[in-house]
Parts: structure tokens; C-alpha cells; sequence
């Protein structure tokens, strides 16, 4: 379905409920920058890292309707333990849904992943769901991830929108980003309701600040994979 949530009277603030996700996979493609670039990127370096391991196991983290998992079980040439964890019931549903009609086994749970015990894995996925983690416990997780990868050398792979320091600047990057939405045919009333919605709901670090998260809680190697303006994706080591 198309996103058309903020075209009507949204009225309150951003939540996954059952209307967001009837229309979030067209929210994600025309919301997001490069998204499907992000998600490809990804698949290619998890491929990298696991083959010479036996029965990796692949968390992601925020899973939403499913799109990352099923999108790198298409491509696996092995067995291999996918789990999808979102704490929104309506997103899990969907998820569960598509893996089903491609008759995929993936689990898909409905969980507080701030809550979940974590198999030892082998890598980590967060597309766009660390920024939606209140500051108070953002690197309590960070933490749990570095803990889980610790004795198989995983590797976290995490999306973001992120701010900037310079406030001039980041005006101008969001005003691009702007554009951008405006070229995927949404309007300014909608843009400025989401914008809205989404107050104290995303909170967005810098790119400096996600950095120095990561090397807090034990990330030894840190490289940024790919960035657009006020979007990027970074690949961490233990």
C-alpha cells in the first residue's frame, strides 16, 4: 500500500502500529536514501564474514516487515539461523507472512530486544532502530550487541540517521533531505507532520557520536560503509 498515513490527520506521535505497517515498505523506499543500496551493502559484507563458518547465526535488530532477512536468505548458500526481532506486533505479523509465502525459515519474534538474551552470533544487523532507542539505554544495547559477538569475532552492521554538529550545516542537509522526500512524491504538509510525529520519538546522534558509542563498548574496528548526506550505514568490528 502506498504511505499516504500523513496526507490525513496523523494526529499524534509516530508509532509502529497496524497503519504503519500496512504501508511501511513503501514508507522505507521512498523514506529512506539508497535503501535498497543499504540492505545490498550489507548482505555483501555479511557474506564476507561468514564464509568459513558453520551455521552462522544473524540477528536483526528492528526487523520490521521482514525486508533485510528475507532478502539475504535469498542469497545464503547455507544453513544458516536468522531471527527478526521488532517489538511491534503488527510489523512481526507481516514479517511472519511474507517468510511464509516464500516458505523461508526465519524467526521472526515479537520481543523488547533490550530485554532479549542474545545467542553468541555472528553478526548483528540494526537498520535504522538504534536511533529509535532512548539515549538512556542506547549504549546499555550497544553493549549486549559487543557481548554476543565477542567469542565468534562477529560483526554489527547498524544504519542511522544522524545529525551534525555544525547547525548551519546540518539545517542544510536536512533541507536536501527534504528535497529528496519531495521527489518521491511526498508534500511539504505531509513531510511537516511527519517531522512532527517523529519529535522525541527518533533521536539522532552525530556520526562522531555513533563512532565513539561503539568504541565504547569494545568495537575495535569502525568504518563508515556508506553514507548520503544525513543518512549512513557503519560496519563495526570486535
Amino acid at each position: 500500500m502506498k504511505d499516504n498515513l500523513f496526507a490525513q490527520d496523523y494526529g499524534k506521535q509516530f508509532e509502529f502500529d497496524s497503519k504503519v505497517a500496512s504501508v511501511f515498505d513503501d514508507m522505507l523506499t521512498r523514506s529512506i536514501p539508497y535503501y535498497n543500496t543499504t540492505l545490498e551493502l550489507s548482505i555483501d559484507f555479511i557474506h564476507y564474514h561468514i564464509k568459513d563458518k558453520a551455521m552462522p547465526i544473524i540477528y536483526d535488530l528492528g526487523s520490521s516487515t521482514g525486508n533485510f532477512l528475507l532478502s539475504l536468505k535469498q542469497t545464503l548458500q547455507k544453513e544458516s539461523l536468522l531471527y527478526g526481532l521488532d517489538n511491534s506486533p503488527a510489523m512481526i505479523q507481516r514479517a511472519m507472512e511474507k517468510s511464509k509465502a516464500y516458505g523461508y525459515d526465519i524467526h521472526f519474534e515479537c520481543q523488547d530486544f533490550l530485554k532479549t538474551n542474545f545467542l553468541d552470533c555472528d553478526a548483528i544487523i540494526a537498520h535504522y532502530t538504534i536511533q529509535f532507542i532512548r539515549p538512556l539505554y542506547r549504549e546499555k544495547l550497544i553493549q549486549k550487541i559487543a557481548n554476543a559477538l565477542y567469542k565468534k569475532q562477529g560483526i554489527f552492521i547498524m544504519s542511522e540517521k544522524m545529525t551534525t554538529q555544525d547547525k548551519k550545516l546540518d539545517k542544510e542537509m536536512i533541507d536536501r533531505y527534504y528535497c529528496f522526500k519531495k521527489q518521491q512524491g511526498y508534500s511539504i504538509n505531509e513531510i511537516t507532520k511527519k517531522r512532527e510525529a517523529l519529535e522525541n520519538v527518533l533521536i539522532p546522534y552525530t556520526l562522531e557520536e555513533n563512532i565513539q558509542m561503539l568504541k565504547n563498548c569494545g568495537f575495535k574496528s569502525i568504518e563508515v560503509l556508506f553514507k548520503w548526506i544525513n543518512f549512513g550505514t557503519i560496519i563495526a568490528k570486535i
